[in-house]
């Protein structure tokens, strides 16, 4: 078999918030051989990944359908289809040297009704109605475990982040990262696997959180201070999640077109995390965390009810979380050339439940 290298040019952008484009900082080559994972640069996503329990929502409105002036969403038999597969020529689509499937969303354009975040992401699928309870997955001890699709399941995939957005408030954990896996519960979200890289920096950091679950009525108490009870837990993984302007440059972390993985397994009641960087390298480096999804009271937090008697489903893409509000990430949008969008490229894209 005749093999096939990446060969990236990474560049680095300034920091700052100007209406002109960053200056190039620093480019690092990467050359990695993709033969293992069989991907065709003249193939559509869904003729190199099975992409059969999965549905996609891309920033820009639909103009025809029930779906008509909101978010674009390409549904799971359109999205598998291999005859006429599904391309987007901004937002997903196959890379033309690499036969990977990229995702891209900018700092602004139309999404979800309960988000202010551009996402070109997928959403697990195991029915074919979103309502059907049939669609999502639960832990083993789930009371009414038996009445849903999958009890847990396996998401797996080894990627690039190729870009985040090149404005925002260093003040904010979200400005310049992207959420590139989730598992979402019906309210909240027990997992979201993140990259964040500040402009000047040549290494960017990948971090997990956990999203404490508190009851129905609670979900939007605070405390004495006036802080939602209910919050992310941030973990790191590689170099630091909450690294500030003229914070060191985490040299332990992962640069834009460094090729990663991630595997999330919840087997019975238990939320396995696996993260390798460099997995093909002869020194990859390797981090395990598992967290049990039933227990609740998270790292001493009372108001955590856990999510066994909660259904869920995977996510996967691009999820950008810069976006223009003064109140959330405070990005701009400049433009694409400027800088102000997140983009993914994903190797190896795996769903078993």
């Amino acid at each position: 078999m005749k093999k096939r290298y990446l060969s990236l040019i990474v560049a680095g952008l300034m920091a700052g918030c100007s209406a002109t484009a960053p200056e190039p900082q620093v480019k690092q080559e990467f050359n990695y051989d993709l033969t293992k994972y069989n991907l065709d640069p003249a193939k559509a996503p869904a003729q190199n990944f099975d992409l059969s329990n999965w549905k996609i929502t891309l920033p820009e409105l639909a103009t025809e359908g029930s779906k008509k002036g909101k978010a674009l969403e390409i549904q799971k038999n359109e999205l598998a289809n291999t005859q006429t597969p599904y391309v987007h020529d901004k937002w997903f689509y196959t890379d033309p040297k690499t036969g990977a499937v990229v995702f891209v969303a900018p700092n602004e354009a139309p999404t979800t009704p309960n988000s202010k975040n551009t996402r070109s992401e997928l959403r697990g699928m195991l029915a074919q109605k979103y309502d059907d309870p049939k669609n999502n997955f639960v832990v083993a001890s789930h009371p009414d475990a038996a009445e849903y699709g999958a009890i847990g399941g396996q998401l797996k995939a080894t990627l690039t982040v190729d870009q985040v957005s090149t404005s925002g408030n260093y003040k904010k954990n979200n400005a310049f990262a992207v959420v590139i896996g989730q598992i979402h519960g019906s309210d909240n979200e027990p997992l979201k696997i993140l990259y964040r890289k500040l402009p000047e920096h040549q290494y960017g950091s990948l971090s997990w959180n956990y999203e404490l679950n508190p009851v129905p009525e609670l979900q939007d108490a605070v405390d004495g201070n006036g802080k939602k009870l209910r919050k992310d837990i941030r973990h790191d993984v590689f170099g630091k999640h909450n690294l500030r302007q003229g914070s060191a440059d985490p040299v332990d972390g992962i640069q834009l077109g460094e090729m990663f993985s991630y595997e999330v397994n919840v087997k019975g009641d238990i939320m396995h995390l696996t993260f390798t960087k460099n997995p093909d390298s002869d020194n990859p480096v390797t981090k395990t965390f598992e967290v049990d999804l039933v227990k609740g009271n998270y790292q001493g937090h009372d108001v955590d009810q856990g999510y066994q008697n909660d259904w869920m489903y995977y996510k996967a893409g691009v999820y950008n979380q810069c976006n223009t509000k003064k109140s959330s990430s405070d990005c701009e949008w400049r433009g694409m050339e400027a800088g102000d969008y997140a983009q993914a490229s994903f190797y190896e894209l795996e769903l078993n439940q």
